[in-house]
């Protein structure tokens, strides 16, 4: 009998202990997770009006509801919690599914002023994360620069670009619902220093944001006209020539009068962020032409569009794992076909890289379970508990099981409707726990 443990609950990590379950009748797998709740980036990274891709988590649901995966949240892996060293003594593996837990930055001047943030915790903020908090993102803002063109930065964009209306109907937390309402956002630009055929959104993330209502998208035809590939996208890949195409159609509408306007804005890279009264209050970019390479180069003509408001979406980048090694340049830990050293691997994003969709992580953690099994005959000969839960809970640990879980998204079932919604989520370390013991109290 092997016994696993896999730490992180996000698409990665569940789909490792799935695929072990799969190819080794007798593995009994451990999905460990610092946060109460499963899923990750499923439950805390997926924008709250995306229902479909949303609903992958019943998915997750299925593989964590396996009788031989146990689900244990709450359970911080490193300091502060149960050390690595002391993990590898209680299970026959252990394979890393941490995910890139930290934003790129851009390094540029002001990047740190008030009211400049990174789109990830302006996400885990609406998302309902409990470590977010409430930094008055939009209070006082008029006008909000997102900085990147990937889908993190159609998400956010859409985001403030939406009405309460649109949004009441989510799982967001009441506090951000809120706080968004009474937005007097008006102008959203969102900016890439490359032009559209580099772009990194979808094509359908991309056109959602021509359907919002009260809101209407602007795009300056001469801008896109500098990529050398807006006047004939027939050679480019599918996505970036469908990308192509919806741009040239909204470059052909004349401006309208909608209440909000989102401005796609390309060729331009930030260079400062300048402060107005102790906090930004402009960006200034840097007018950029293709340099032939497939990249860009600076014209030295420069301007500046109001912002008091500014999210980067730059990129995700991994943190080291105690006790793993940490290549600095990639932000990875090196591995061979997800193993690290026999007994600990990795998949997913701390594997690989900030790369791929959702369904990237299945090739990618097949590929470390056959790792795995592949030293599984000399692994069995380690001597590790029947159950590794006293020991965790003799560390001080309090893991939250399945049934906690349950009784979590009961509680937030309950709150939805006291607030004649459907269902919200709770925001904060201590509403989840209290509702997670519940479950204890019940027994």
């Amino acid at each position: 009998m092997l016994r696993v443990a896999v730490v992180g609950s996000g698409p990665s990590g569940v789909y490792t202990a799935q695929t072990l379950v799969e190819r080794d009748p007798g593995v009994l797998v451990d999905v460990l997770d610092r946060l109460p709740c499963p899923y990750g980036l499923v439950r805390y990274g997926v924008a709250p009006d995306h229902e479909k891709i949303k609903s992958l988590q019943n998915n997750l649901r299925t593989v964590l509801e396996h009788e031989r995966i146990r689900f244990l949240g709450g359970v911080q892996v490193g300091a502060r919690g149960v050390p690595a060293a002391r993990l590898q003594e209680l299970y026959h593996a252990v394979v890393y599914c941490v995910g890139a837990a930290t934003d790129r930055h851009l390094g540029i001047p002001g990047e740190d002023l008030p009211g400049s943030w990174s789109a990830t915790r302006f996400v885990s903020w609406y998302s309902a994360h409990p470590d977010a908090v409430d930094d008055g993102f939009v209070r006082g803002a008029r006008s909000a620069v997102v900085i990147g063109v990937g889908n993190v930065a159609v998400d956010v964009t859409r985001i403030l670009a939406r009405g309460a209306d649109e949004l009441s109907p989510t799982d967001m937390p009441q506090a951000a619902l809120s706080a968004l309402a009474a937005s007097q956002v008006t102008d959203v630009h969102m900016v890439g220093r490359r032009g559209p055929s580099q772009a990194r959104f979808t094509t359908k993330e991309l056109r959602e944001l021509g359907t919002l209502p009260g809101a209407e998208v602007r795009v300056d035809p001469a801008e896109l006209a500098l990529d050398p590939a807006y006047t004939d996208p027939s050679e480019l890949p599918a996505v970036p020539r469908r990308n192509v195409e919806v741009l040239r159609g909204w470059a052909a509408l004349p401006p309208g009068e909608a209440p909000r306007r989102i401005r796609l804005r390309f060729f331009l890279r930030p260079v400062e962020l300048l402060a107005d009264g102790g906090r930004v209050g402009a960006v200034r970019f840097e007018r950029t032409v293709p340099d032939g390479r497939g990249g860009v180069v600076g014209t030295g003509r420069f301007e500046e569009i109001e912002a008091q408001l500014v999210l980067r979406s730059v990129g995700y980048r991994g943190v080291p794992v105690e006790g793993l090694p940490f290549d600095e340049a990639t932000g990875t830990v090196p591995n061979d076909a997800g193993r690290v050293a026999p007994g600990v691997y990795v998949a997913g994003w701390i594997k690989r890289g900030p790369t791929g969709v959702i369904g990237t992580n299945r090739p990618c953690a097949k590929e470390t379970v056959m790792s795995l099994l592949e030293d599984a005959p000399v692994l069995a000969f380690a001597d590790v508990p029947d159950d590794p839960l006293p020991a965790l809970r003799a560390l001080g640990l309090a893991p939250v099981e399945w049934a906690g879980w349950q009784a979590i998204e009961r509680a937030e079932a309950e709150l939805g409707a006291s607030l004649g919604r459907g269902v919200v989520k709770l925001p904060d370390w201590q509403s989840l726990l209290t509702a997670a013991q519940a479950a204890d109290s019940a027994v």
